[in-house]
């Protein structure tokens, strides 16, 4: 158990994926357990990027999954911070994220640009300039 509070994102993901290899070649992520249905396709994988922990879950009737799919895009934009962002946007694009918004300075100290995940989820990857 964390010592300070630690966000956690729940991201869904369509029902029958059983590859989730995007997060760890576009973002370094390790998957740190899986709990999978009887097809094989994933109930819930829980993810590391350098020790910032998220988890995906299949899209279910449950009105509380807030999956891009359902809403017709994301509900919300994931922040993340990394040493490079250049570097970790052409990593990801190279894995098959879309940008959105290309890295740029901005006024108030980040460097920052947009990509969306092959599941349609938003990321800001930033950093402090």
């Amino acid at each position: 158990m964390p010592k300070t509070p630690t966000f956690a994102p729940q991201l869904y993901i369509p029902n029958g994926v059983t590859n989730v290899d995007f997060y760890i070649n576009a973002f370094g992520a390790v998957e740190l357990r899986r709990f999978s249905n009887d097809d094989g396709s994933i109930h819930v994988s829980e993810l590391s990027i350098d020790g910032a922990i998220f988890h995906l879950h299949e899209v279910t009737r449950n009105p509380a999954s807030f999956s891009p799919e359902r809403y017709n895009g994301t509900t919300t934009t994931i922040g993340l911070f990394v040493p490079d962002v250049d570097a970790f946007m052409n990593r990801a694009v190279a894995a098959g994220a879309e940008v959105l918004s290309p890295a740029q300075d901005y006024d108030y100290g980040y460097r920052q640009g947009d990509i969306k995940d092959p599941f349609g989820h938003v990321w800001m990857i930033e950093m402090v300039i």
